[in-house]
């Protein structure tokens, strides 16, 4: 029976379910569940629906909810990319006790199972690896030890045609205002043993090709955290007339879509000498110019991909408009009169409108250069509703049946 529970403002407040059963046996003539795709878990997980929302449920022993709660709380307040915490619940009954963590579903997510069984996704594998790698980065850099960093405990986003990874389990983390480097490699050692077994496991399965490189796979995002690791984090030095590659360092790492939130300069032991380093904020560069600029919220690279475009259009201007300007204009003239179509073209689709958008640019573009000329968004919309989209939906009806 329920005990006690704690929800956030602004969610539901969860008292209609079932809370003198145990999690395991509810039915869906108790509660609103929904039948969702999970990875491997230790625990039992329940999806359910109140009032228009999806939430994740899982259940523990003792009070490791709270302590999860919490974990994710955190995770939330340093900007990272996990899923949010709503809510935590004590449970009693005759002979234990045991704890509930209640997150909001991160909507149209795509667990990493569907990313090897669905062929429409197959693209979508290899930037898992930079996804996944990105994430571990970000945590790091803010201090986070995941502990448990696997496939089955990540969700992904498309992100214009590429993949965001969001953490999902952070029952294992630990926060370290100093984290070493013996601390990093133990974290990329757990990975790529938690990985090569999940891959193991699907192969097992029959649901990879006979020749996927299991085995190598941790080894590649290894070396691509590494990678993007020492792009973020390594210090420079320059003479005092070469401050302008402390802005061109800044610019290469928004590119990247990290924000800088403070640069390190401190004198060299060489005369007439700096050596400098960037401290980075987050990797939302681009989201949050785009929310700044028009208020839409999109993924890292749809934002990118979106303010290209309104930064083009803006450079085609001859009218002296800002940049501001010119993005109230597209969001006025080109983003609104589509929404109605594409939001139509969505439904019962985990899609986001924003990665559709991306997909229609695709499109267009690949019209406007066939014509040798710019065709226009409407021309560009009719021809993806009739030629790319049907192919998009008959691939997910195929991906099902099998």
């Amino acid at each position: 029976m329920l005990t006690s529970l704690s929800v956030r403002p602004g969610f539901p407040d969860f008292l209609n379910l079932p809370w003198a059963h145990s999690l395991d046996t509810w039915q869906a003539s108790q509660a609103p569940l929904e039948d969702l795709a999970i990875g491997l878990c230790r625990h039992v997980v329940r999806f359910v629906r109140c009032e228009g929302q999806l939430f994740a449920l899982k259940q523990m022993p003792g009070s490791l909810a709270l302590k999860e709660y919490h974990a994710l709380r955190r995770l939330e307040e340093l900007n990272l990319p996990a899923v949010q915490a709503v809510a935590h619940a004590e449970l009693k009954n005759a002979d234990s006790e045991a704890s509930l963590l209640i997150t909001r579903y991160l909507d149209d997510a795509v667990p990493y199972r569907l990313l090897f069984i669905r062929p429409d996704f197959a693209h979508y594998r290899e930037h898992l690896l930079d996804a996944m790698a990105s994430l571990l980065v970000q945590l790091h850099l803010s201090g986070m030890f995941w502990g448990d960093c696997s496939l089955s405990n990540t969700l992904f986003r498309r992100d214009a045609g590429r993949l965001q990874a969001y953490l999902v389990d952070a029952e294992t983390t630990e926060h370290h205002p100093s984290f070493s480097d013996p601390l990093r490699q133990h974290e990329l050692e757990i990975m790529n043993e938690n990985i090569t077994g999940a891959l193991a496991d699907l192969a097992a399965a029959g649901d990879l090709p006979a020749d996927f490189p299991i085995f190598e796979t941790g080894e590649s995002i290894q070396q691509r955290y590494q990678q993007l690791w020492e792009e973020v984090t390594r210090a420079e030095s320059i003479a005092p007339q070469q401050a302008y590659r402390i802005q061109d360092r800044i610019q290469k790492l928004n590119r990247l879509g990290f924000s800088v939130d403070e640069v390190l300069l401190q004198s060299a032991e060489e005369p007439n000498r700096l050596h400098f380093r960037l401290l980075i904020a987050d990797r939302y560069f681009h989201s949050q110019r785009l929310l700044d600029l028009t208020g839409l919220t999109a993924e890292e690279h749809q934002a990118q991909r979106i303010i290209s475009e309104i930064q083009a259009l803006h450079l085609s201007q001859t009218d002296g408009q800002t940049l501001s300007e010119t993005a109230q204009d597209w969001l006025q003239n080109v983003w609104l009169p589509l929404q109605p179509a594409l939001t139509s073209m969505l439904t019962g689709v985990d899609l986001q409108v924003a990665e559709a958008y991306c997909l229609l640019q695709d499109h267009k573009w690949y019209l406007s250069e066939k014509a040798g000329a710019d065709i226009g968004s409407s021309q560009a919309l009719s021809d993806f509703q009739q030629t790319v989209w049907p192919d998009y939906l008959a691939g997910r009806c195929s991906s099902a049946e099998n």
